[in-house]
């Protein structure tokens, strides 16, 4: 960087000094922008980012680096000035009170009046405006206990090319598609998806079914593409399709043309992020059987990433355990005994536990007219009794990776059933 100007030089210097300093790193940004040095401006708003997700003018730096046009504000007309009443004409302010004095007030002023649209109809409830996204949360991977496997896949995939945009582009890695979650119900997928977008700094748009199906033809297709725009338009933004068997089913298997249709505009607008100009919209997708989802949305340059999302290890059982008991009287809980007691369970599972043991003792309680603690006994008579929900999950996914392995999509799958001898 021979030809780098002295003050770059400089600030460089001083944000290695103070790598938290987010004022003094989002200033060197903007000079790199202006130098034109567009990658480099986009790796330090990305750092900034993480020290601070929710900054204004770090989004708003991001979105002009990655060539996203800024979101308009309409300025304020000023208020005309009042015409200047001709010498010797004063308004008379006392008549013009008496005058109003005996007006009835307007009736039924409980709700606002919806504002009109620019062709003069009423906000459309299911238009753009009406999707909800969670500015960015302070939810990182850090939080996620264990699962270090599943850590550096998300790292790979999606985290260190957006961090590290020199090295993207000398690899030629892309951040065109998206990654597909998938597993077991109540392993975490939803909080893993959070996580991620909490790593990058970025607005968290959560979708189901129920947000996009409507019994209006044609309504559901501009929901989905409703629901993109506003992600295109919050960027940098993580788009989370809950549920994905539910919106994107095989559309052989669908006899409703109103689904299939969702699948085709949900393909377009996955297409539709490949562009440069949707960079910074970031698709996430979760399922517990994705064997049922349209191959079409598998394909590169879409969901084209799987992801496995495993029961709970050791340590993560360990700490949902913690958390779910950190609020109840207990005593004397050997963790480690527990957590090798309920191996194979969902986090829900864990969960689940810990209300069972606490109405034990509730219960207990009750009829002895002496409160006492959460104690092991519970604990493990509550493990016993509960069954892993895994298990039929895991029943179902066998037969699928041994039988249906196409493409090896299932080989980390069929990797842990052998690991677990279980087929």
């Amino acid at each position: 960087m021979s030809d780098e100007s002295p003050l770059l030089r400089s600030l460089r210097a001083a944000v290695a000094a103070a790598p938290d300093d987010v004022p003094l790193r989002l200033h060197l940004a903007e000079l790199l922008l202006q130098a034109g040095r567009t990658d480099e401006a986009v790796t330090e708003a990305a750092v900034a980012l993480q020290h601070a997700p929710g900054d204004a003018q770090a989004r708003a730096l991001m979105g002009r680096a990655m060539g996203m046009p800024p979101m308009p504000t309409a300025a304020p007309s000023p208020a005309p000035a009042p015409e200047a009443a001709p010498a010797g004409e004063r308004f008379d302010w006392a008549a013009a009170e008496q005058e109003v004095g005996d007006i009835v007030p307007p009736r039924f002023v409980e709700g606002a009046e919806a504002p009109l649209t620019v062709d003069g109809h009423g906000d459309d409830p299911g238009g753009a405006g009406a999707w909800e996204v969670d500015a960015p949360g302070a939810v990182r991977l850090a939080d996620v206990g264990g699962m270090q496997e599943v850590k550096d896949r998300l790292e790979a995939a999606f985290l260190a090319p957006m961090r590290n945009p020199e090295l993207r582009k000398l690899y030629g890695k892309s951040l065109r598609g998206g990654l597909l979650l998938y597993g077991p119900p109540g392993c975490g997928k939803t909080f893993i998806a959070r996580a991620v977008a909490g790593e990058l700094g970025a607005s968290f748009l959560s979708i189901s079914l129920s947000d996009i199906l409507d019994m209006y033809i044609g309504a559901s297709e501009k929901n989905v593409h409703d629901i993109f725009e506003t992600a295109r338009r919050q960027a940098p933004c993580v788009v989370f399709l809950d549920e994905l068997d539910a919106l994107g089913a095989k559309r052989s298997r669908s006899h409703h043309s109103g689904l299939r249709n969702v699948v085709n505009q949900l393909l377009t607008e996955l297409d539709g992020i490949a562009a440069d100009s949707n960079d910074g919209v970031f698709v996430l997708a979760a399922t517990n059987v994705p064997w049922d989802v349209d191959i079409a949305l598998r394909r590169p340059g879409r969901l084209d990433r799987t992801l496995l999302v495993l029961p709970p290890d050791a340590t993560a059982r360990d700490a949902i355990l913690r958390y779910h008991l950190r609020d109840r009287p207990i005593e004397a809980v050997d963790l480690g005994k527990l957590v090798k007691a309920t191996e194979d369970f969902s986090g829900a599972d864990l969960a689940h536990v810990c209300e069972s043991a606490a109405e034990a003792a509730l219960l207990d309680s009750a009829r002895t007219g002496t409160v006492r603690m959460i104690g092991m006994r519970d604990l493990m008579g509550a493990a016993k009794q509960i069954r892993p929900s895994t298990d039929p999950w895991f029943a179902a996914a066998r037969n699928v990776a041994t039988f249906a392995n196409d493409g090896g999509m299932y080989d980390d799958l069929l990797a842990y059933l052998k690991r677990k001898r279980k087929l």
